[in-house]
């Protein structure tokens, strides 16, 4: 009559443990939520895209900023899937170098539009609307009724974003700038940049030397703006600059500059590889999981066999 039990226990110990996957789904039920945050000091209004995950219990957050000329519906493809993981994902909008620039410019026009709202104004309420939006959200979890209420482990917060919003994450998460003024806010604890840049003056040793957070570097062969003097090339020399420890790099044969988001530009060629957006959703998620939610297995599968295991033979993994 004892053995049963004994064998049972025997088998229970014996099951293999499940290998990590940052692609898994497992709680595909989400929620969105469209807010507006009023900074009264700046009189500023910022909408915001909340992904909130089906988990009811306080999550790390993920900040995203987009490009120029975006807004908080870009690169839903990302806010989507780190909710299914479970991460509540704020997609901030900035006015002034949003969608607002061109959306109601003749077509000829635009891109002489957008060219002029990329410029040191627009970076400058950018990185003042990263901890306005922290400050909100901080202020709804508390708030009793609000629809963010307790929803958010606001102890660990990744920064990101894409181009304008990578300058913006670069600048906010520890890159000393060239306006002799710190944008660092203590309160993000790793940051993860689509088409990083270098400095536009100054050079990227002096300002990238003290940052102390992890970092994740995404980028691609043909990653070559519209608006601005970054090429492929000049991408690249972010990540030598960062001090050792907790970095990472990631640069995706053939991808263009629109790979980070949702649709390709126009004139974009060749199509797009459809491993690439698995690629960036799989190695955003294992690095948020390994340093905001501290996953060994997460931190592991980063570190170890992981990401070659999704990427293909072109392109270029680097650690340090």
């Amino acid at each position: 009559m004892l053995l049963a039990p004994i064998v049972l226990l025997s088998v229970l110990q014996a099951a293999p443990t499940p290998a990590y996957d940052p692609l898994k789904v497992d709680a595909v039920e989400q929620t969105m939520v469209d807010l507006t945050i009023h900074v009264a000091s700046r009189n500023r209004d910022i909408p915001v895209r909340v992904y909130l995950p089906a988990q009811k219990t306080p999550q790390p957050v993920v900040l995203y900023s987009h490009g120029l000329g975006g807004s908080r519906e870009t690169s839903a493809f990302l806010g989507k899937h780190w909710a299914q993981r479970g991460y509540v994902a704020v997609f901030m909008q900035h006015p002034g170098s949003d969608e607002s620039v061109w959306s109601d410019k003749a077509p000829s026009e635009r891109m002489a539009a957008l060219g002029h709202a990329a410029n040191l104004e627009q970076f400058l309420a950018r990185v003042q609307d990263v901890p306005d939006v922290i400050d909100a959200i901080t202020r709804w979890n508390a708030e009793k009724g609000h629809a963010l209420m307790g929803r958010m482990d606001l102890t660990k917060i990744g920064m990101s974003g894409h181009s304008f919003g990578a300058i913006t994450t670069e600048a906010v998460s520890g890159e000393t700038t060239s306006t002799g003024r710190s944008f660092t806010d203590p309160r993000i604890r790793a940051a993860v940049i689509f088409s990083p840049s270098p400095p536009k003056r100054g050079d990227a040793a002096t300002a990238f030397a003290s940052v102390k957070i992890p970092w994740m570097l995404m980028t691609g062969t043909k990653d070559v703006a519209p608006i601005g003097n970054d090429t492929a090339e000049s991408r690249l020399k972010v990540f030598p600059a960062l001090p050792a420890g907790h970095k990472y790099e990631l640069v995706l044969d053939g991808a263009q500059h629109s790979v980070f988001t949702d649709r390709q530009l126009p004139g974009d060629e060749p199509q797009r590889n459809p491993k690439h957006h698995p690629a960036i959703e799989a190695l955003s998620t294992a690095f948020w999981d390994a340093y905001l939610r501290g996953d060994a297995a997460a931190q592991k599968w980063l570190d170890g066999t992981g990401p070659r295991s999704i990427l293909e033979a072109a392109d270029k993994w680097e650690t340090k």
